[in-house]
């Protein structure tokens, strides 16, 4: 408190000197001092709102390229409601914005600017910094998605959420969002379903299958490959460890698998049938444990251009946007492999981190939907599981808001395709 004191007080006198040149010296760096700090604070909020006078000039323009049953018109219109309405509550007042949508049989161009008043920076003259944005939709859609659905259904999404099964509404809601992506007539999208409870259901190459010999194909129940074969999208080679069909964990032996198939809990690689996609959602029906980890695992190799699948681009293709959407109601309660001979639930909560770790270094936008999940570890995993937690992370609580979800993640899927500039 003395030295600050001290301080202080020879402020005091430097402020006060009227002898020689203190004075003018500490006027002449004030005006200095004031512009850099005026310039830092206008600076931040130039920046601020040209990222929302972007983000609503980008919902805009996608409003305008989705209304296909709209004149040309009515498609203006639409795009100015929605973009109004995103600048709803915040610091920019859309009467103040000069605002452009043009239709063409291409896409949407679409502009947007207004001046932002200064604060400091008047003192030096500048009353206001222009904004300008622009972007440009693609409605030829010459960017393409492969979407994989990584659905939790077990026992758990039978229960009661809102005054809705937990399920039912998670198919609703996935149902939406693949009617939705066809009716916009994006071109080159493809959908798989991973439905996971404590096992997985899926047809594989007999080579990739242990204990298999010969060609063709096996079907039937597996768990997560061993480790560390578990963590990647990487074929199987002739290691027994990198292959599928491991035997469920002791603990649940007595669970089985038989339930698969009548429950129609199986694995649909890539396609653009997305009548065969709905038709999935609407038969499957929760079954047992909860292995998140093998969900993911299996979302990533659909997602993959190597072996078994093989639906999917290459990694390298700038145009293919590849999106994993987690969704899951609980914690892991199944054993997973790791080093050695370890296999237990731990272990599967430290592959799904690696996992995804793993998958977004290929470049795959992972988003998670914690579906009324009351684990705050749990939850954490997921978010940081996501690409981008303020975006590609949903926490649904007791209002069983999962239709909202999909349809956020649907508008980031149709962004990513459509968005040129």
């Amino acid at each position: 408190m003395a030295q600050s004191g001290a301080v202080a007080a020879v402020f005091r006198r430097f402020m006060v000197n009227q002898l020689g040149t203190t004075a003018v010296t500490f006027a002449l760096t004030l005006v200095p001092l004031l512009m850099a700090a005026g310039m830092a604070v206008d600076y931040i909020r130039y920046a601020t709102a040209k990222t929302d006078l972007q983000s609503a000039l980008d919902a805009g323009a996608l409003a305008a390229a989705a209304g296909f049953s709209l004149n040309n018109a009515q498609r203006v219109a639409a795009a100015d409601q929605t973009f109004v309405k995103n600048l709803t509550g915040g610091s920019i007042g859309a009467d103040a914005v000069t605002r452009s949508f043009k239709i063409s049989p291409d896409g949407v161009t679409a502009s947007a600017s207004f001046e932002l008043p200064t604060s400091l920076m008047q003192l030096a003259g500048f009353t206001n910094m222009p904004v300008d944005v622009r972007t440009v939709i693609d409605i030829g859609g010459s960017k393409k998605a492969e979407i994989a659905l990584v659905l939790d259904y077990s026992g758990s999404m039978t229960e009661m959420l809102g005054g809705q099964v937990k399920y039912i509404a998670m198919k609703n809601a996935a149902k939406n969002l693949v009617n939705d992506l066809a009716a916009a007539n994006l071109k080159n999208v493809k959908i798989g379903l991973v439905p996971f409870s404590h096992h997985v259901w899926v047809t594989l190459p007999k080579q990739d299958v242990l204990g298999q010999s010969g060609s063709g194909t096996w079907t039937g129940c597996t768990q997560d490959r061993q480790y560390p074969f578990n963590l990647t999208d990487d074929s199987p080679t002739s290691a027994s460890g990198s292959k599928w069909g491991q035997p469920i964990a002791k603990v649940h032996a007595s669970s089985g698998c038989g339930a698969y198939v009548p429950n129609h809990l199986t694995v649909l690689p890539l396609t653009t049938d997305f009548a065969a996609v709905n038709s999935q959602l609407d038969a499957m029906l929760p079954y047992m444990w909860t292995h998140i980890a093998l969900g993911a695992e299996f979302g990533f190799h659909l997602l993959s251009p190597n072996a078994p699948f093989g639906q999917a681009a290459s990694y390298s293709d700038p145009n293919t946007r590849k999106v994993m959407v987690l969704l899951t109601d609980g914690e892991q309660t199944e054993p997973a492999f790791g080093p050695g001979t370890t296999r237990n639930v731990a272990q599967g909560q430290s592959n799904l981190t690696e996992i995804c770790t793993n998958a977004k270094a290929k470049g795959i936008t992972i988003v998670t939907i914690a579906y009324n999940i009351d684990d705050t570890a749990t939850v954490g995993r997921l978010r940081n599981c996501s690409s981008d937690p303020a975006k590609d992370f949903f926490d649904i609580g007791t209002d069983n808001n999962v239709a909202s979800a999909f349809d956020q993640i649907k508008q980031q899927i149709v962004a990513q395709i459509r968005i040129g500039k």
